[in-house]
């Protein structure tokens, strides 16, 4: 087992990350809430009916309920926002509760909006089950989407805890396997060039991974967000750094329609398009194409998706959260590891995406 601390100006906790590491939520939590009342258990419906039962059974002294939403990036609406607040409340939650997100990044950031909005906020832990999750379970970062917009209504909330037991990650499908592992390449690509290298020499076909670099590549990624998040808790600085490639990539989420791409395949394109620019505008030295190679082997599609129109991606960008009075500020690299904010004009975004 690996345990990470996670420091933020307003919270320190722990994140635990191997196999078998729920076997030690029930100790944690009889030691951090001496005084809890109940449990909530927000899941997913696939989540729910693979491994519901084996979180319940760790938590069978507890008083414990468990509220299933469908699969997918539209469980992250205000729809089912309110129908978990709705379930809180008839189960009579109150304010030494705990919820625990048990799923992936669309119920960790439900579930953690719910936790931060009930009661103006009561504890929550996270129970992580994809690869993408190593990456939102982290941080605090909680929101719901609206149609205008991904994570536009949201808090920060940091979790007490985050239990990353590897064992759930065994039936992941292989298009979730690719949209995690592109938040871990992110990661390497804006803090660690060694990483970066380490990943391209270890990394040539994602189906195949095995246990160890897999939890090695895990590991290395919640290190690197965790130190960023300890700098800036409240992305009013180097935070914004995390959203590297996710400009274009929320951007193309939303036109596509959310769940037709998967974000972290979105982000992969979105990261492709920002080096192009970083070459562009801050003389970054890298090899893109040696980069596209490398994600087409490990399947990722790497140009946009077809019928997408530039202007209404310009749009959508245009709504990003680091965009202020509608002029794009971007994530760019100087260097790998070195990741500047610009603001790039109307005319340069749509030129790079015409050739894009």
């Amino acid at each position: 087992m690996n345990t990470v601390t996670i420091q933020t100006s307003s919270k320190q906790y722990p994140v635990y990350i191997g196999s078998g590491v729920i076997s030690g939520l029930k100790t944690f939590i009889e030691e951090s809430y001496p005084k809890l009342s109940s449990i909530l258990i927000i899941s997913d419906q696939t989540v729910g009916e693979l491994y519901l039962a084996i979180l319940e059974a760790q938590l069978s002294n507890f008083d414990t309920a468990s509220f299933l939403v469908p699969s997918g990036e539209g469980a992250k609406s205000f729809n089912h926002f309110y129908d978990c607040l709705t379930f809180a409340l008839e189960q009579k939650l109150d304010r030494k509760s705990l919820i625990i997100s048990f799923g992936g990044g669309v119920v960790g950031d439900l579930s953690g909006f719910v936790a931060a909005s009930y009661m103006r906020g009561i504890p929550f832990i996270q129970v992580p089950t994809t690869i993408l999750a190593h990456d939102s379970a982290v941080g605090g970062k909680v929101a719901i989407n609206h149609p205008l917009g991904k994570n536009m209504i949201g808090a920060f909330h940091q979790p007490d805890a985050v239990f990353y037991d590897m064992d759930f990650l065994g039936s992941l499908p292989k298009r979730e396997i690719r949209s995690g592992f592109a938040e871990v390449i992110k990661h390497a690509l804006i803090q660690d060039p060694h990483f970066y290298d380490w990943l391209q020499s270890n990394v040539n076909e994602l189906k195949t991974i095995n246990d160890e670099i897999l939890q090695h590549s895990l590991v290395r990624g919640i290190e690197i967000k965790g130190h960023i998040v300890a700098q800036d808790e409240k992305e009013t600085g180097v935070r914004a750094f995390l959203n590297f490639g996710h400009t274009l990539g929320h951007a193309i989420e939303a036109e596509c329609g959310y769940g037709e791409m998967s974000h972290g395949e979105a982000v992969i394109i979105g990261m492709v398009y920002a080096l192009v620019l970083s070459k562009q505008i801050t003389g970054l030295e890298f090899d893109v194409n040696e980069f596209k190679l490398w994600l087409k082997k490990l399947g990722y599609q790497v140009t946009l998706p077809d019928g997408l129109i530039a202007e209404k991606l310009l749009g959508r960008m245009k709504q990003d959260k680091k965009s202020v009075g509608q002029k794009v500020k971007f994530v760019l690299l100087e260097q790998i590891g070195e990741p500047c904010l610009y603001e790039i004009s109307d005319e340069q975004l749509l030129a790079c995406l015409s050739e894009f």
